[in-house]
C-alpha cells in the first residue's frame, strides 16, 4: 500500500532502478527512495551556422519573454488525478519543464560578485519569486529540482505558495542517517500531497574564486572592464581560481542528463531553481545553442521559462504570462481542463 501511494505521490522516482546505487536516500514510511546528491527577451532572429558545440546544421534562434502560441503540453488531469491502475500513475507522453533563475539576492543588490557564496533574497528577491509562482501558477508540478544555495530554495518555496494544487515542497535530507530518520513522513494523505525537492550541488551558480565578494564596478576599476568581461562572459576563460562558463556546464547538463531528464520521459513535470550559469548551461543543451550563442543569453531574476518535452525533443516556450491570461491556457485544451480539475479541487 506504501508503495503504490508513493508512486502517485512522485510517481516513477522508484522506477528506475540506477537511482538507488546513487548518493540520495530518503523514506517516506516504510518506503525508502534514492536519488543523486551530490525577462530576458532578444527580439532579432539570428540565423546561425553551427560546426561543433552541441549540435550542427542550420537553425534560426531567438528568445521570447512571453508566447500565447498554440501547442500542446501535458495531459495534466490524468498525471495530477488519483486514476492509476493497482497504484501504478498513468504516464504521459508530454511533459513540462519550468526553469527560473533565482530572484534578486543580497549581493545581487549590492553589485558583488556571488558564485558559490550562499545568500539570501532581497525583499525585492521574494516578491520576484512569488510573482513567478503566480506566472506557473497552473502549470503541473511533480517534482522540483534545485541547487543546494539558500536563494534558489527560497525561490522555489516562494513559487509553490502560489501553486493552485496547493502541494507542499518537502526538502529531501540526506546529511546523515538520523536526518533521514528524523524526517520520514508516516502519512499516507500528506504523501500524496506534497512534491519532494531534490538539492543538487551540480546546479550552483558557477565558483567566480577570488573574485567572489568584490564589488563588480571596483573589479572593472582595478583591472580593466575588458579584463573583467572576459572573466564574466567568456565561455572557457574562467576568473582567477574560479569556474568558466564551460566547467559550470559539463556538471549541470550531466546533472540534468543523468537525472532530471529521464524523469521528463516518464511523464513527470519538473521545476528547476537554479542559477544564471547553471541554467545558461541547461537551456544550451536544450535548445542547441554553441559557445558563442550561450554567452549572450542573459536570463532576469525570478522569470520563469516553460519547455514542452514531447517525443524526445524540447520545444521552448518561453515565460507564462500570468494565470489571469488566457495566453496561459492556450498551450493547450488540457490545461484549461487541469485548471478546471483544480478549481473543482478546492470547492
Amino acid at each position: 500500500m506504501a508503495s503504490a501511494v508513493f508512486h502517485q505521490a512522485i510517481g516513477t522516482l522508484l522506477s528506475h532502478q540506477h537511482l538507488h546505487n546513487s548518493g540520495f536516500h530518503q523514506e517516506f514510511g516504510n518506503v525508502s527512495v534514492k536519488s543523486i546528491s551530490k525577462g530576458f527577451k532578444v527580439d532579432a532572429v539570428l540565423s546561425i551556422s553551427r560546426k561543433g558545440g552541441y549540435s550542427a546544421g542550420k537553425r534560426n534562434f531567438s528568445v521570447v519573454q512571453a508566447s500565447a502560441s498554440q501547442t500542446s503540453v501535458v495531459d495534466p488531469v490524468s498525471t495530477s488525478s488519483n486514476d492509476s491502475t493497482n497504484g501504478i500513475q498513468k504516464k504521459s507522453s508530454e511533459a513540462a519543464l519550468i526553469l527560473i533563475r533565482h530572484g534578486e539576492s543580497l549581493w545581487n543588490e549590492k553589485n558583488l560578485f556571488t558564485g558559490c557564496v550562499d545568500v539570501p533574497l532581497t525583499k525585492k528577491g521574494v516578491e520576484e519569486a512569488i510573482e513567478a509562482g503566480k506566472r506557473i501558477s497552473n502549470i503541473p508540478v511533480d517534482m522540483i529540482y534545485t541547487s543546494s544555495l539558500i536563494r534558489a530554495q527560497m525561490t522555489a518555496m516562494l513559487a509553490m505558495t502560489q501553486h493552485r494544487r496547493r502541494k507542499v515542497p518537502i526538502i529531501m535530507h540526506n546529511e546523515s542517517e538520523q536526518a533521514r530518520a528524523w524526517s520520514q513522513i508516516f502519512s499516507e494523505d500528506t504523501m500524496r500531497q506534497s512534491i519532494p525537492v531534490i538539492t543538487a550541488w551540480q546546479l550552483n551558480e558557477r565558483m567566480y574564486g577570488e573574485l567572489q565578494g568584490l564589488n563588480k564596478q571596483e573589479t572593472a576599476d582595478r583591472f580593466g572592464k575588458e579584463k573583467v568581461h572576459e572573466w564574466r562572459r567568456s565561455y572557457d576563460i574562467p576568473p582567477p581560481n574560479g569556474e568558466s562558463l564551460e566547467m559550470c556546464a559539463e556538471r549541470a547538463v550531466a546533472y540534468f542528463k543523468d537525472q532530471i531528464e529521464h524523469q521528463l520521459c516518464s511523464g513527470k513535470h519538473v521545476m528547476i531553481a537554479a542559477h544564471g550559469n547553471s541554467l545558461r548551461s541547461i537551456i544550451m543543451y536544450l535548445d542547441k545553442l554553441t559557445s558563442q550563442e550561450v554567452i549572450s543569453l542573459e536570463l532576469s531574476t525570478g522569470i520563469p521559462m516553460l519547455y514542452i518535452f514531447k517525443e524526445g525533443k524540447f520545444i521552448r516556450r518561453g515565460s507564462p504570462a500570468g494565470p489571469t491570461e488566457a495566453g496561459v491556457y492556450a498551450y493547450t485544451r488540457r490545461l484549461a481542463q487541469y485548471r478546471q480539475k483544480l478549481d473543482e479541487m478546492r470547492h
